[in-house]
Order: structure tokens, then C-alpha cells, then sequence
């Protein structure tokens, strides 16, 4: 499998910590998570938004490697934010998460089915 970024740097704004996009050349799997969220293994919700940040990365990580991948695999991830306060703290999540590896994301602020819930990231990985 290949990754090519595809990064414009004329004519668009500036992707500073992401990608615009990856071409994915001849993938095997694809392996689409569903929203994940910053839960403890009895289901209850971490304290606060760096507990949260740390248990659904931890999660995505155990989804993963269940599917014999690893975050190395992951190419796309987009995050449901309950509060626009959260985004420099899910920027540095994610960033540690993935090694500084840069692929495309996106980041929403929205209204979560849960009031606990602060964090849901969904993400889709290739191998």
C-alpha cells in the first residue's frame, strides 16, 4: 500500500497540522471505526476532557489492533467536539496519538447523545 499527501501550498489556505488529503494506493483492508468515545472499560466517562482524550485514544488503539493495525494505519480522523474549548487539547492528542504523523482531520463541535461524553472520534485506517 502506498500514502501520497497531498498538500497545496498556492492557492489554499495552509494545513498546519493536518493534510488537506492522502491518496491511498492499493490498500488490502480498510478498516472503518465507528465514533469512538473517551470510556473506561465499565463505561463510564472520564473525569474531563484529558482523561476523555487519553481512554478514546487508548480505545481506538485496542479497536486497531484487533484488526492487526496500529494508529500507524490510521489515514483519516474526525473529532466531535462538545465544546470549541476542547480543540488545541484534541489537536495535541491526536498528534501525540499519531506519532506527529500529519493526515487529513477534521474537528466538529456538536452536541454529544450523552452530556458526559466530551470527545468522539471516529477515524479510518488501511493497511
Amino acid at each position: 500500500m502506498e500514502r501520497i499527501a497531498h498538500n497545496p501550498t498556492d492557492g489554499i489556505y495552509p494545513a498546519d497540522d493536518y493534510v488537506h488529503a492522502i491518496e491511498v494506493r492499493q490498500p488490502q483492508r480498510i478498516v472503518y471505526l465507528a465514533g469512538t468515545m473517551g470510556l473506561r472499560p465499565d463505561g463510564a466517562a472520564g473525569a474531563d476532557i484529558d482523561e476523555q482524550l487519553e481512554l478514546v485514544w487508548n480505545n481506538i488503539r485496542r479497536i486497531l489492533a484487533d484488526a492487526d493495525m496500529t494508529t500507524d494505519n490510521i489515514v483519516r480522523v474526525t473529532s466531535y467536539l462538545r465544546d470549541s474549548a476542547y480543540v488545541e487539547k484534541n489537536a495535541q492528542a491526536r498528534l501525540k496519538a499519531l506519532g506527529n504523523r500529519k493526515i487529513p482531520t477534521t474537528a466538529i463541535v456538536a452536541q454529544t447523545l450523552v452530556d458526559d461524553w466530551l470527545v468522539e472520534i471516529e477515524v479510518i485506517a488501511a493497511a
